[in-house]
């Protein structure tokens, strides 16, 4: 009976990632994992018509800046909180 729930569990642990993997690249999603939180964060569509992948465009005039295309910048991005931040002390240490 252990030996069975070895092998199924060894084997379901690739096919759980590689189904996360498509999963985030269908979605336009990117994963970032420390040891703090998981984020999810929103990529740009390669698909899109107005910034062609590449997430923006630069607007005209004497200081040009980056404008964010809605096909990322509209979504929010995702938090997973894990371990709580470490305190800091109110006093310095020397």
């Amino acid at each position: 009976m252990r030996a069975r729930t070895a092998v199924l569990l060894a084997a379901a642990v690739p096919v759980t990632v590689t189904a996360a993997a498509a999963l985030l690249k269908a979605g336009h999603w990117q994963l970032h994992a420390v040891r703090h939180r998981i984020e999810l964060s929103p990529t740009a569509r390669r698909n899109c018509r107005r910034c062609h992948g590449d997430g923006g465009w630069w607007t005209a005039g004497p200081f040009p800046e980056m404008e964010a295309c809605g096909c990322w910048s509209d979504r929010r991005e995702l938090r997973i909180r894990l371990w709580p931040l470490p305190a800091f002390p109110e006093e310095s240490p020397f």
